[in-house]
C-alpha cells in the first residue's frame, strides 16, 4: 500500500489574488511564469479560502498514482499515515511573490477558537529559497506607531495609498534567511521572495489593506466575514520578533549536518529542521513529517525501494514507513517539517 513508503504528490498550485511563480521555474525545473498561481501547497490536507470557490479540494494535495486526496486518505487510513495524531498539524507551502502582498496578520489559537471555531491559529515561518533583485519583507510596526495611525492607513488604502507599508519595518532578505512570524504580528512578503513556509494548518489571514497590486479586495477577503472592529483584534501593535534567525546545529558528523531551524524555544505549534548531506545517510525515522528538497539531488532507499529525488521534490513520510527508509546524497539539502 502507498502508506508503507514515502508518499509523493501531484503538482498542487493554488490560486491567489497576488501574482508570482516565475521563480518556480528554477526551483521545480518547469516552465512556470508569473501569474495567479504563485503557491505550491505541499502535502496539504487544508482547503484554500478563495472567495467564490466551490471546489472542496482546492489546496488539498492528491497522492501520486492513487487518485486519493490527502484528507480523504487520512480519513480512511489515519493510523497508517498519522499514527495516534488527530491530524498532520502543519501546512507547508512554497510561494513566489512578484508583488508586495497586502499588509496582514494571522490569528492566534484563542482568536481562531473565538471567531472561526478552530483549534489552530496561523503562526508561520519562512525560509528564503531565492530572490529577485531588491527582495525584502515587511515585519512589525515601526517604533511609535499607534493604533490610530494604523486605522488611518486602512482608510487611506481605499485609494491605493502605500500609507500602511510606510508604518512597517522593512528587512532586505537573501537565500537562506529564516523568519518566524508570531500570530498577531503585522507583516507582508515583499516582491521577489521565493520562500518555503511552514505554518499552522489554516488559511486564516486578516488583511485590512484594500488593494493587492491591481486587485481590489472585498470586505470578506479583508476580514474573513468579521466586522472591521473584531478583525483588527488580530493585530498586536507592539509585537516584534528578531529576524533573521540562526539555525542551531544538532549534529554534524559522517557527512550529515542536522540543524534546528524552528524549535520548541520559538514555538510549540510546529518544528522545522534542515538536513544537509555530503556523502552521508539520513534515516527517515519520523512519522507524519513533510520533507522538501531545497538543493541538490540524492536518493531514498529501503525495503526493495529506490526513488531518485532532486531540488523541488517533496514527500510525506507516513507513520507506517518511519525508520524503514534513508536518504543518501553527496550534495543535497532537505527541509523536515512536522508538528
Amino acid at each position: 500500500m502507498f502508506y508503507n513508503k514515502p508518499i509523493f504528490f501531484e503538482k498542487n498550485r493554488v490560486f491567489r489574488v497576488y501574482t508570482g511563480g516565475k521563480l518556480f521555474a528554477d526551483f521545480f525545473g518547469d516552465d512556470s511564469t508569473d501569474g495567479f498561481y504563485p503557491e505550491e501547497w505541499v502535502a496539504s490536507s487544508v482547503r484554500a479560502l478563495n472567495e467564490g470557490s466551490t471546489d472542496e479540494y482546492e489546496g488539498v494535495s492528491k497522492i501520486r498514482g492513487t487518485g486519493l486526496y490527502l484528507n480523504d486518505a487520512v480519513e480512511k487510513y489515519k493510523a497508517e499515515i498519522l499514527g495516534n495524531r488527530e491530524d498532520l498539524g502543519i501546512l507547508t507551502k512554497i510561494l513566489d511573490s512578484a508583488i508586495r502582498l497586502p499588509v496582514q496578520a494571522h490569528p492566534d489559537k484563542a482568536f481562531s477558537e473565538k471567531y472561526f471555531n478552530s483549534k489552530y491559529g496561523k503562526e508561520e515561518s519562512w525560509i528564503i529559497l531565492a530572490t529577485r533583485p531588491d527582495a525584502k519583507i515587511f515585519f512589525g510596526f515601526k517604533d511609535g506607531v499607534a493604533f490610530e495611525d494604523f486605522s488611518k492607513a486602512i482608510d487611506e488604502s481605499e485609494n491605493g495609498s502605500d500609507a500602511m507599508e510606510n508604518l512597517l519595518c522593512s528587512i532586505d532578505v537573501k537565500a537562506g534567511d529564516v523568519i518566524y512570524i508570531p500570530a498577531k504580528m503585522v507583516h507582508a512578503i515583499g516582491r521577489g521572495c521565493l520562500l518555503l513556509e511552514v505554518q499552522e494548518p489554516t488559511d486564516f489571514t486578516i488583511q485590512p489593506e484594500r488593494w493587492c497590486g491591481e486587485y481590489k479586495l472585498s470586505d470578506k477577503e479583508m476580514y474573513l466575514g468579521l466586522s472591521r472592529e473584531n478583525a483588527l483584534e488580530c493585530f498586536d501593535i507592539e509585537k516584534k520578533y528578531p529576524a533573521p534567525l540562526t539555525p542551531k546545529t544538532i549534529c554534524d558528523n559522517n557527512g550529515v549536518k542536522y540543524e534546528a531551524v524552528i524549535d520548541e524555544t520559538i514555538t510549540t505549534s510546529f518544528a522545522v529542521r534542515s538536513i544537509t548531506l555530503s556523502g552521508g545517510s539520513f534515516e527517515l525515522g519520523r512519522g507524519a513529517a513533510v520533507y522538501v528538497v531545497t538543493e541538490g539531488c540524492g536518493e531514498i532507499t529501503g525495503e526493495d525501494y529506490s526513488e531518485k529525488i532532486k531540488k523541488g521534490d517533496y514527500f510525506l513520510m507516513p507513520e507506517n514507513a518511519k525508520g524503514k527508509y534513508s536518504i543518501t546524497g553527496k550534495e543535497i539539502k532537505i527541509v523536515e517539517c512536522f508538528s
